[in-house]
């Protein structure tokens, strides 16, 4: 079929999907720490409440004037309703298949799990901090990884003082954990 006369929205769908199932393992939950969940909500939120509600008065407006077809107000904010719309499909599709962790559990354990801030020594003896968060709060510029990655699986259930062993494709190189540290509990 000609592209001309398929609609873009035939795709998005699909294209979430397999964005969502290609971050998420097979069989495994989608962990979020609240602040994580937290984040997608207010977004959520923003674009349901605020930019979705503006962007359909322009288009209302646009579409006022008359010829719709060179209508450059029109067009944008169709496709623009349509990105929105999009992004509204996906994060409630995040929020429905979140499991919240809250890694302030862990508060005072030097073994690794989700929400670890840990310390690390590479084999060059550089030294690294990274915190194992949920896909959807990944910001390697930051120190957060995600808790699928390969550095955070070979941490897991270590402990401060062990040497593990990441995989990599230069071949495995051992990573010593410094420290392991947790937020700590709300007060109530």
């Amino acid at each position: 079929m000609n592209k001309a006369f398929v609609k873009e929205s035939d795709n998005e769908d699909d294209e979430d999907a397999l964005a969502l199932a290609q971050a998420i393992p097979a069989g495994a939950k989608n962990y979020i720490t609240p602040a994580g969940y937290q984040r997608i909500k207010d977004e959520l939120l923003q674009l349901i409440d605020v930019d979705r509600p503006e962007v359909v008065r322009i288009v209302h407006w646009a579409a006022s004037n008359g010829d719709r077809s060179e209508n450059g107000d029109y067009i944008y904010g169709k496709r623009r309703l349509r990105q929105i719309d999009g992004r509204i499909r996906f994060l409630t599709r995040r929020m429905d298949s979140a499991a919240i962790v809250d890694p302030s559990v862990h508060h005072g354990n030097d073994q690794v799990f989700f929400g670890a801030t840990v310390g690390y020594r590479n084999g060059a003896g550089e030294a690294h901090t990274v915190t194992i968060v949920g896909i959807d709060e990944l910001d390697p510029l930051r120190g957060k990884i995600s808790w699928v990655s390969p550095v955070a699986r070979a941490m897991t259930k270590a402990r401060e003082g062990d040497v593990v062993t990441l995989q990599t494709p230069l071949g495995p190189e051992e990573l010593e954990i410094l420290s392991v540290a947790y937020p700590a509990p709300a007060p109530d």
